[in-house]
């Protein structure tokens, strides 16, 4: 990117200048060389996004930043429905509510690592992984639907984990206003036994241990200590998420047209929020969110059951289960006023500091472990939301490391088996149903996550807790 097209405002945060038919300001959180790295994409779809009505304070893009579908993939933006403010596909992506659930446990480095492969081996036997890979959980419609709108809490009810679960769930594993009804019966078709499984792509389960820490007070509220071994799980909503933002283009399209919105590219079809259209829409992505906090807290479950087959004694208590890919009624403080606002966070995560109310009563005061992955082979993190990133960017951060190859290039650039082999070298074992789409996500095709993750902490959006290596990997 053209650091000409940008002003400073400070070390890790530039401005696009108001210009046009930009509402607001466009602003960027990186380091100087992310930026320059970045494609100028990301300068054209953060300004475009400033044009869309009722969005308030800038539209932002966080340090993973890159080219998506109508938003910038590490793009949020919030609108207040008061002042003709949208929802858009383009703003929430097409793997609704695709997030990372890390759970801690009772076992060290030295406890896990000899045992590895077992570990792995067990995990992948469990856990239903891969491209329409179906999990062992049968639902009749009328189930469905109950999942649609209970989420997580109605798989808990099954048997799927504990209600204490639930306290560390973002939004406790449920949002409000989800109707089954604006789901078309395609989605639903999609859905069939699901519920449970990893997916492909990028989604991962991944055994880690800690292998550094930056806030000791911190990571003692969390529950965390040195060589301890945790586990995090990165899927969605899996094939129903993908068919209800397609059922929806067409819809928001049609809105677009008919409320006359100024679009300046079309995956940006957007609805008023308070259209019926918008309404609709903004329902059946509640759904895809439940279904997603649902996924993963059955794959919690799993994972627990794997652990117990390689270590009988062992504890898998919950840090928590954050999402990606959401559009989210919050109230945030703009002007000195409270404002209820729809925040938008495509490839973003949420990232409350430590006075927000709906923070789980051990992190009130401390601030939303933040769960930041990194790519296959490479460190992930766990850091803290914090204040200022309440105020500076609506409580949100990026969620990963950011691509910058595309899949068919990485699929040319490398090959799974030899992936596999090297890191078998370094001591990661990894388990994959797909060698084409283990060489889609090759380290190499994605940014350092060191450097992301510093420009979070360095522009003061989250700090840095600790840092976690990889011992196994299950890819779909």
């Amino acid at each position: 990117m053209d650091l000409n097209k940008l002003k400073k405002i400070k070390d890790f945060e530039w401005e696009i200048p108001k210009s046009g038919e930009m509402r607001v300001p466009g602003r960027i959180f990186a380091s100087e060389k992310l930026i320059r790295e970045m494609d100028d994409k990301v300068w054209e779809q953060t300004s475009n996004v400033a044009c869309l009505p009722g969005i308030q304070k800038a539209s932002l893009a966080m340090p993973d930043a890159h080219w998506g579908y109508g938003f910038p993939i590490g793009g949020v933006a919030a609108f207040d429905p008061d002042e003709g403010g949208v929802v858009s596909v383009g703003g929430v992506g097409f793997d609704v509510n695709c997030g990372v659930t890390t759970l801690k446990t009772n076992l060290s480095l030295n406890d896990v690592k000899p045992k590895i492969k077992q570990v792995v081996e067990a995990l992948f036997q469990i856990v239903p992984a891969g491209l329409g890979r179906r999990g062992e959980i049968s639902l009749s419609r009328s189930q469905i639907n109950e999942l649609l709108i209970e989420g997580a809490p109605w798989v808990v009810k099954q048997g799927y984990g504990t209600k204490e679960d639930l306290d560390y769930i973002e939004e406790n594993g449920r949002v409000d206003n989800a109707k089954p009804e604006n789901v078309s019966d395609l989605a639903i078709k999609r859905e069939t036994n699901q519920v449970g499984t990893l997916g492909s792509g990028n989604h991962y389960l991944e055994v880690q241990y800690i292998d550094q820490i930056y806030d000791e007070a911190i990571a003692k509220k969390f529950g965390l200590e040195m060589n301890q071994i945790l586990v995090s799980i990165h899927c969605g909503s899996r094939a129903l998420g993908h068919q209800i933002c397609t059922d929806y283009l067409k819809t928001l399209a049609d809105a677009s047209r008919k409320y006359n919105i100024p679009i300046r590219e079309r995956e940006l079809v957007c609805a008023p929020i308070n259209s019926p259209e918008g309404q609709k829409y903004f329902s059946a992505v509640n759904c895809a969110i439940n279904y997603a906090f649902a996924n993963r807290q059955v794959i919690c479950h799993l994972t627990r059951n794997a652990f117990k087959k390689v270590f009988p004694g062992s504890d898998l208590p919950l840090l928590y289960n954050i999402g990606h890919n959401t559009v989210k009624i919050e109230q945030h403080i703009l002007d000195g006023k409270t404002k209820k606002l729809y925040v938008h966070r495509k490839g973003a995560t949420r990232a409350f500091g430590p006075n927000r109310k709906e923070l789980p009563k051990p992190y009130q005061g401390v601030g939303q472990p933040v769960i930041i992955g990194g790519t296959m082979g490479t460190s992930s993190y766990i850091l803290v939301g914090t204040e200022y990133g309440d105020e500076k960017s609506f409580s949100s951060v990026c969620h990963g490391a950011g691509r910058t190859m595309s899949r068919i290039q990485a699929m040319k650039t490398w090959r799974g088996d030899r992936l596999v082999h090297e890191l078998a070298a370094k001591g990661i074992i990894i388990k994959a149903h797909s060698f084409p789409g283990l060489a889609e996500e090759a380290p190499g095709a994605y940014k350092p996550v060191e450097d992301v993750v510093d420009s979070v902490h360095n522009a003061g959006l989250a700090k840095k807790v600790v840092r976690m290596l990889p011992l196994g990997c299950i890819k779909g």
